[in-house]
């Protein structure tokens, strides 16, 4: 007799292309296989998703292997891995809602409601978030400058996201407004929480309502992650400003913090030796980032300041666009990461 788990898995195969379009939405087919650079939907070619063959033994289809780490499972592997889910229940209940399945009473008692804001509702609030291209996400940040970043795996869209004004009565409905959300996460890419920003669909602009960016769930010490950091780190406050960031230096890992205060409390992973800070021009912006700097060293990490020209690296770019930004940035990189980050992105 199959386990439920047996069955889900078997299901997703049937239908393994979907499964990887949805989830894997930075790799491609080719041939018989998806490939993509790893579970986390990095960019690459390392792991390949067998989309056609028999239902179980030798070349079944589901099956994936990464061969730079030696991962390997199925597709109900795949989910768990991609969405930072950490039980077999959770990776079920996911499964389960990409496939559309009917949710047994049984299965609905086992998952009451979420707390509201609280890591759980981030990551079932992820869950049902969509890939970002062509949605008013996408439109929001070509808006504010920041073009071709929709295939970013810390990027979602909700099309009908719920917004409770401060003083909205517990009776009453919450709102809906379409959002852009961002995966905040854990050194080891652990889901954590999750930012809001929700927008106005006539205008592609922020939603009218106050304030009209959120944060739920665990945030201190985490971030919203742009890349992998291996030795070399980025790290700033506002979601923008590090896409900003990214879109100049598109190589240079990243992390935006999303507040003053969580900036100063970042974890840094242990194998860090150099921190750049996108420093705010503000008070609490300059402070935090000194704070960081200091905890850096303290930790043997050079850690430099990366100052706009303006208010924010985002105000930067769109007063005077990527070029101009990218050579402002150049006197203030280590010459090796000049080379590494600035020079490559430029060829």
């Amino acid at each position: 007799m199959h386990s439920p788990a047996a069955d889900i898995a078997r299901r997703l195969a049937e239908d393994a292309e979907a499964v990887c379009r949805h989830y894997l939405t930075n790799g491609r087919k080719q041939g018989r296989y998806w490939v993509v650079g790893d579970v986390q939907n990095t960019p690459g070619r390392s792991l390949y998703v067998r989309l056609s063959g028999p239902t179980s033994g030798p070349g079944a289809a589901g099956k994936w292997t990464d061969s730079a780490t030696g991962q390997h499972g199925d597709l109900l592997d795949l989910v768990a891995l991609n969405m930072g889910i950490v039980t077999l229940k959770d990776t079920l209940e996911e499964a389960r809602r990409f496939l559309s399945l009917p949710q047994t009473d049984l299965h609905r008692a086992a998952n009451p409601p979420a707390s509201r804001g609280s890591p759980e509702a981030a990551r079932r609030l992820w869950a049902m978030g969509q890939p970002m291209p062509g949605t008013l996400a996408e439109r929001y940040l070509e808006g504010r400058g920041l073009t071709g970043l929709g295939r970013l795996n810390s990027l979602r869209f909700h099309p009908n996201c719920f917004y409770w004004r401060e003083d909205h009565a517990l009776t009453d409905p919450p709102e809906a407004w379409p959002a852009l959300l961002a995966k905040v996460t854990d050194l080891d890419g652990r889901l954590t929480g999750l930012h809001r920003t929700w927008l106005e669909p006539a205008t592609a602009d922020k939603a009218p309502v106050i304030p009209p960016r959120k944060a739920m769930g665990n945030l201190l010490g985490h971030g919203v992650r742009i890349g992998k950091p291996v030795s070399v780190l980025a790290a700033g406050e506002g979601l923008e400003t590090m896409l900003s960031l990214h879109l100049a230096l598109p190589e240079l890992p990243a992390v935006a913090a999303l507040s003053a205060n969580h900036l100063a409390a970042l974890q840094l992973p242990a194998d860090l030796r150099r921190l750049y800070i996108a420093v705010d021009a503000d008070p609490a912006g300059l402070s935090a980032a000194d704070q960081l700097a200091h905890r850096a060293i303290g930790a043997g990490i050079d850690a430099v300041h990366l100052s706009p020209c303006l208010g924010d690296i985002n105000d930067d770019l769109r007063a005077n666009g990527r070029d101009a930004l990218r050579a402002h940035l150049r006197p203030q990189l280590a010459p090796e990461d000049a080379v590494t980050f600035l020079d490559h992105a430029e060829d």
